[in-house]
């Protein structure tokens, strides 16, 4: 038995779906830079290889949330543009600086401890001034933005900075026909064009997230930010499947059945007999759960392919494990389980998952754990080959 075979449980990252996926999300934002977002390591499937592979395929820009994740990039070798976007006081904005990333300022206290880092490091910081065009997060109210312009405009006379971007984020963009698309577009482009008179030249104006790539043409800008599109999964299933949407899931989560048993009928299986059986079957024990990411809330209904089957999750995710009611079906102890995929071996979707557990793709793919390894195939091969290294 070879070493990925005999793992408890991994998550597959196919680089080459990766890379594919990037080529389609840049046709599609044709004219606009890319920024590959790796943040959350890379929504949980590694931020340095997605990184490295989301180069490889054209992006010319990486984003990460934190600081502290931009410079994990530099210090495994990555080049080019990076920018960071959520900081708190205190922050590492000098070694930021000195490591050429951009930084984001969305008010007056980051622009201050900015320029007093940048003196620290005698060299000017690469700033993006952030705009809050109606998402109500981060980034400064319209109201202030002459403010925020003006003090920038000065630091960067004195040489303390440069503005090289303006931007914000979309609130609805995955709700094709919101209103409140319109709304921030015109707000974003009305404050562009303040910035702009006031002598701001930034290299990039952006404002669309993965939905806005892949629906809004009139928001790609000179920049387009992709996430998890990036991996392969669709931003809403209002938008459409990822196959709909050209795109290939990346991450493929499987375990090895750790034991199969019979049951007699009325037995009842994990914590609190959320489930007994109806029959005399056989269960399947699936050795993860809730601390390797499985979510608790999937319990009774999380789907996975066992022996060409989808079997639902019987009774409750435990911390380590959960069952499968077989159905009277004998594999073996060590046979794979698939928990999701592309789902083009009839196993199931993140998405299924996400249904199953009300929640977003988005976070079925993040939270799976350190637990789990990642098993990265297609590292070199530029091209699809069914999920397996060549």
């Amino acid at each position: 038995m070879n070493e990925t075979a005999s793992l408890r449980a991994r998550a597959e990252i196919d680089l080459a779906a990766l890379r594919a996926n990037v080529r389609v999300l840049r046709e599609r934002a044709a004219g606009a830079q890319l920024m590959a977002v790796v943040k959350s390591d890379g929504y949980g499937h590694g931020a340095v290889p997605c990184a490295r592979a989301a180069r490889e395929a054209g992006a010319t820009w990486l984003g990460t949330a934190t600081p502290h994740e931009a410079l994990a990039l530099r210090a495994a070798g990555l080049d080019g543009r990076i920018m960071c976007w959520l900081w708190t006081p205190g922050g590492p904005w000098r070694e930021a600086i000195e490591a050429d990333v951009d930084v984001s300022a969305g008010g007056m206290w980051a622009l201050r401890e900015i320029v007093a880092a940048a003196e620290a490091a005698g060299r000017p910081a690469r700033v993006q001034l952030k705009a809050d065009t109606g998402l109500g997060r981060g980034g400064c109210q319209p109201a202030d933005w002459p403010e925020l312009v003006g003090a920038a405009r000065d630091a960067e006379r004195a040489g303390h900075l440069r503005i090289t971007g303006l931007w914000s984020h979309f609130a609805c963009a995955d709700e094709p026909g919101h209103p409140s698309i319109a709304a921030q577009l015109a707000v974003y482009r009305d404050l562009v064009a303040y910035a702009e008179k006031e002598g701001v030249e930034p290299e990039v104006r952006h404002l669309a997230n993965s939905p806005a790539t892949l629906t809004i043409p009139e928001a790609h800008f000179d920049l387009v930010r992709t996430g998890i599109a990036m991996y392969g999964i669709s931003p809403a299933p209002e938008l459409g499947t990822s196959a709909e949407l050209g795109l290939r899931p990346v991450m493929t989560l499987a375990a090895a059945v750790a034991l199969v048993k019979d049951a007699p009928a009325g037995h009842g299986v994990s914590y609190g007999h959320h489930y007994t059986t109806s029959a005399d079957t056989t269960l399947g024990l699936i050795p993860v759960g809730y601390a390797d990411g499985i979510p608790r809330h999937a319990s009774g209904s999380g789907p996975v392919l066992v022996g060409g089957k989808v079997r639902r999750v019987a009774g409750r995710v435990a911390m380590d494990q959960f069952v499968v009611d077989l159905d009277g079906d004998r594999p073996e102890a060590g046979a794979e389980a698939v928990l999701f995929g592309p789902g083009d071996r009839g196993e199931p979707t993140a998405q299924d998952w996400a249904e199953a557990a009300d929640t977003i793709a988005y976070e079925i793919v993040t939270r799976i754990g350190a637990r789990v390894p990642r098993v990265y195939v297609n590292e070199t091969a530029d091209e699809l080959t069914g999920g397996r290294a060549q």
